[in-house]
């Protein structure tokens, strides 16, 4: 566990920050004023297993500290935020469940290791979490009270932003809004080995797999969403079953979460204008009066917005997250 005493004062300088995914790790030093400095991006290397993945994580953290260093108006650094795949122990920075994407993820003292290597006080947050903090603060949600994120994309996951802070539960689960049954997804398989949930089928791999399953032949989703555009009636159908689901999804999650604004983001969100009137007709369906007008936004806060909130996440010294919210 990350000594007390190491995160009892608040950052006063930037913050180095990281969004680890699966398949690419970002970093960047992050000041005061929300600016993003000194990026760089590197693949992660999952298939090399938990020990290699830190290493190139603290490599590339080494890194953007010695080019922030070598531009001598910069502060140097005072703490780190990592927005991680993962559920993540956010008390103690460890990796509680993850998928194989990373082999031996699961268990990982991410806080701890990292924190050794750079002599800095570390704090880790799921990277979905770490989304929805960017975009509430810099993103759709600035200026709001509350924010509800939903990422459709490889997978479905999101995020509650209460106040400033993330919502992750009690188990640091919360968020996990793709393994909701979903009437649309009967009998269908998803990637946590039960059936029925949205994300096996509203995700892009499961759209694809709705439209091969129907009898169409595509090489990815991104061709049956262009298919769906050009007029072609099975693929405009499997689409809009799925954009449904994900409004359905929505709409049930407003009732229970009631936050100010709702924002879209993933590859999904990108999908086109026939998708996101499934997701408007989903959310109709599915919202009671008083939430029914609701803001639905696509996210605002760029292609920096898990780096933004993994910052502002490091940031913040873990006793003030307990016991003090101001």
């Amino acid at each position: 566990m990350i000594g007390s005493s190491r995160v009892s004062q608040p950052a006063t300088g930037p913050v180095l920050a990281a969004d680890l995914g699966g398949t690419k790790i970002t970093a960047g030093l992050v000041n005061g004023g929300g600016e993003v400095l000194a990026t760089r991006s590197v693949l992660t290397g999952a298939h090399q297993g938990s020990d290699a993945v830190i290493s190139t994580l603290v490599e590339v953290l080494l890194a953007v500290r010695a080019d922030a260093a070598a531009q001598t108006h910069l502060e140097a650094p005072s703490a780190v935020g990592i927005g991680s795949a993962g559920v993540v122990d956010s008390a103690t920075g460890r990796i509680v469940s993850a998928t194989d994407a990373i082999p031996g993820w699961a268990g990982t003292d991410l806080g701890t290791r990292v924190s050794e290597a750079l002599d800095l006080p570390a704090r880790v947050l799921n990277d979905v979490h770490a989304h929805a903090l960017g975009e509430a603060t810099a993103g759709a949600g600035a200026g709001r009270a509350s924010l509800l994120l939903v990422a459709v994309g490889t997978g479905i996951g999101g995020g509650m932003v209460r106040g400033g802070l993330i919502d992750a539960g009690a188990r640091g689960l919360a968020g996990h809004v793709g393994h909701v049954p979903m009437p649309e997804a009967a009998g269908v398989g998803c990637t946590c080995g039960r059936t029925g949930h949205v994300e096996g089928l509203a995700s892009g791999p499961g759209m694809l797999a709705a439209y091969l399953r129907a009898g169409g032949q595509a090489a990815d989703t991104r061709e049956v969403v262009a298919r769906a555009e050009a007029g072609e009636d099975l693929a405009a159908g499997v689409l809009r079953t799925c954009a449904i689901a994900v409004g359905r999804l929505i709409g049930g999650l407003l009732n229970v979460m009631d936050p100010d604004v709702a924002v879209l983001t993933g590859g999904m969100a990108g999908a086109g204008p026939l998708w996101w009137q499934g997701v408007h007709d989903g959310v109709a369906h599915e919202a009671i009066d008083l939430v029914a007008g609701t803001e639905l936004l696509p996210a605002m806060a760029g292609p920096d917005a898990a780096l933004l909130g993994a910052a502002k996440f490091g940031a913040v010294p873990l006793t003030a997250t307990r016991e003090d919210p101001r």
